[in-house]
Parts: C-alpha cells; structure tokens; sequence
C-alpha cells in the first residue's frame, strides 16, 4: 500500500472559524479560602477519600502527593520514610503557594518525630506550615478538653505499645487500648467503619476515658464518626480525622465543618 499524501488543494481549504483572542473570563481560585497539601503514603488507599469527603468545602483546595512506602510497617520501613520527604512536598503543585503540608502517616510521624517531618518538609517549602497524624491528633484532644484516652489502633504491638507510651508523654492517659495487631497496610484499609465503631463501643462506653483516638490514616470512619459520638456520648477522632481539622485551622479556616463529628466544631486551644 502506498503512503497517501495531502493534495496541495487539501492543504489550502481555508478554515470555517478561525477565531483568535477571545475574550475570556477568570473565576477566583479553587483554594480561594486555603489551599492544603497533602503528602500520602504509596500503599494508603484511604486517606485520599475521607479528606475529598471532609474538606468539600467552597474555597478549600487539596492537592497530594505520594511517598514510596513498604506496605510491611515496622519501625524500620516508618524511619526510611525521611529521606523521602521533601521530594514528595516539592512536587505538590510546585510554585503555586500553600497553607499547610501534612504528612499522612500516623506511625511515620511518631517513629520520625514531628520536628524532623518539619524540617523534611521545609527542605522544599521553606516556612509553610506542617503538620502529621500524631501533632494533629493531640491538638485535637487538647482542643475537645480530653484528658483519658481510648487508643484503637491497627498495628503490631510494639508499635501499639510505643504509640501508647508517645501519647502518655504528651500528657495524656491511655488506660484502655484495642488492637487488630495487623502489618499489612492493605488489610487496614479494608477493616470496615462498621468494625471501628464496634470496638469502640466495646471499649469507649464506660466513664474510664472521655475521648476516643482511631488511629492510622488507612482506618475508615469520616463518615460514620457523627453516629458513633452519638452511640457513646463522647468525642472520637480518627488520624483523618485529626489531621484535616488541624490542617484547616493552621490554614486559617475557623468556621465549622457539620457532619464529622464534634472536633469540627472547635477552634485551636490557646497555645496551639
């Protein structure tokens, strides 16, 4: 078969329109209020989704990232996570300016530690504010007034139990914990919000703690934390949770959010 060509009288036809210049209008910016970034772990499959359901907000732009990360979590895969960091808030519309970064993992940020998640971040937007699961969820009890806590959390015991022990040097009490001791990431994510407010109501009824913390960013329940409160008359927050509200309000964004529970409805405690 030969190569067809175009005709010299194919190539003349003139255009019908050709219309240059028009006139346009601009709309305000999507992240007219704030604008949040948001650095996710490669094997999460949850996060994402609770923060798109939480922050449909007119005016609040989320845009992310992803961070390699090994779906086994052991205190070894969380640490390596650092040098990994900046580059994943670099690429996070680069050049346009941001309200806050967050670091989406809860165990990462405990093994880390915040001032190091800080200073990652920084490496690539100097001066931004930062936060992580960890900071966000005891700014988050300090803002609901909570002094005993209900740890929920899906991890290995010795990162329950070091969990358990960051929390407690926060100046919380920790006197009930529950756990699904799993280390695959991707098993987390599938536990059902239906299980999580279960256990919580197990654990959480009684008058021996006055919050609830779910932790692990890949656990499920935005969208069922409301009802749950309701079951156990006391707040409950999530590392998702935590860390949008925290995002908000280091952005700026004081006004209520209806529909995620309790913590929505607080500002920053003085201090924070």
């Amino acid at each position: 078969m030969g190569t067809q060509t175009t005709t010299s009288k194919e190539a003349e036809t003139p255009l019908i329109v050709d219309r240059q210049n028009m006139a346009y209008e601009l709309a305000d910016q999507i992240g007219y209020r704030c604008r949040i970034g948001l650095i996710v772990l490669a094997s999460d499959l949850t996060i994402e989704h609770e923060f798109r359901k939480m922050l449909d907000i007119p005016g609040v732009a989320l845009y992310e990232s992803r961070i390699y990360n090994d779906s086994e979590i052991t205190p070894e895969t969380l640490a390596a996570m650092e040098g990994r960091m900046a580059e994943a808030a670099r690429v996070i519309v680069p050049g346009v300016p941001l309200d806050v970064i967050a670091y989406g993992c809860t165990s990462g940020a405990m093994v880390i530690g915040p001032q190091n998640v800080h200073a990652r971040i920084h490496e690539a937007r100097p001066g931004i504010a930062c936060t992580s699961p960890m900071e966000a969820a005891a700014a988050a009890l300090r803002a609901l007034g909570a002094k005993r806590v209900c740890l929920i959390a899906p991890y290995v015991d010795e990162i329950n139990r070091s969990m358990r022990d960051y929390i407690s040097g926060l100046g919380f009490q920790v006197p009930i914990m529950g756990s699904w001791n799993l280390s695959d990431d991707a098993k987390v994510a599938r536990i059902t919000s239906e299980t999580t407010c279960k256990a919580a109501v197990e654990l959480a009824s009684g008058d021996d703690v006055d919050a609830v913390f779910v932790s692990c960013t890949s656990m499920r329940l935005a969208e069922s934390v409301q009802e749950l409160e309701g079951i156990i008359n006391k707040p409950v927050i999530s590392s998702n949770i935590a860390t949008a509200w925290h995002c908000l309000r280091l952005a700026g964004y004081d006004d209520e959010v209806k529909g995620f529970g309790e913590l929505f409805r607080r500002p920053l405690a003085l201090g924070d």
